[in-house]
């Protein structure tokens, strides 16, 4: 009778087991981070720039071992990242350049790594420290002109992955004149609702923002250009 009982219990344990291997909380992210000024490419995709598959969803999750030079971090649902023939923006940019990061989580970071082609253009080392929210790097190119791909790759510093980032530049061209004001401009619009930059929201938690309600999708400090209606990766309209 004893020897019955364990396998029956044996037998349950068995078949409850599987399940709890998906049993995940909510808003859990595998990864967490990326650039998004200027645009990466995983930022175009969750912007709408373009057409691309589940990246747009979690930009922030192109995460694959270190010492790789892909775009996608060798993730392959994330293919798209590398399709040079896809209508990548390519940011008008001088011989100096400014790359900010958003992180969703900040994880302890050996140093960061900008490539084009073979060539390291920087290296920022870190010493295994957490890295700021909306941390900013000034890049040279210096040396490169025309249309360039550039891969950051952020190498955490207790694992042995590394986040990756492709960003289409245009070295040296002409930046867009800007849009002069109209005489008369009318007032800034005002979308309303809960939503504020500065804050930090967990998965699950909703705001409102221009009269609709939005579920937060990812753990996240809110920051300017990452409003609920432009960030799908962060926010789903209820």
């Amino acid at each position: 009778m004893k020897l019955k009982r364990k396998l029956a219990i044996f037998t349950a344990a068995a078949a409850i087991a599987p399940l709890g291997l998906f049993v995940l909380p909510a808003g859990t992210a595998s990864a967490h981070g990326y650039i998004s000024s200027p645009p990466s490419r995983q930022a175009q995709c969750a912007q709408g720039m373009l057409s691309c598959g589940a990246i747009k969803y979690e930009p922030q999750s192109v995460e694959g071992p270190k010492g790789l030079r892909s775009c996608n971090g060798g993730v392959g649902r994330f293919a798209e990242l590398n399709d040079d023939s896809k209508p990548w923006r390519a940011t008008s940019v001088g011989q100096t350049v400014n790359f900010t990061w958003t992180f969703t989580v900040r994880h302890r970071t050996s140093n960061f790594e900008y490539y084009i082609g073979n060539t390291r253009v920087a290296n920022f080392d870190l010493g295994n420290q957490q890295p700021p929210q909306g941390l900013t790097h000034e890049v040279n190119l210096s040396g490169f002109s025309g249309r360039q791909k550039l891969l950051a790759v952020w190498n955490v510093g207790d694992t042995a992955n590394a986040f990756y980032a492709c960003v289409d530049l245009n070295v040296g061209g002409e930046s867009p004149a800007p849009t002069p004001p109209p005489t008369n401009p009318p007032p800034a619009e005002n979308p309303g609702g809960t939503w504020a930059t500065g804050t930090a929201y967990t998965a699950g938690s909703e705001v409102t923002y221009g009269g609709t309600t939005y579920r937060c999708l990812q753990n996240h400090t809110a920051l300017p250009g990452w409003e609920p209606a432009s960030t799908p990766a962060l926010w789903q309209a209820l």
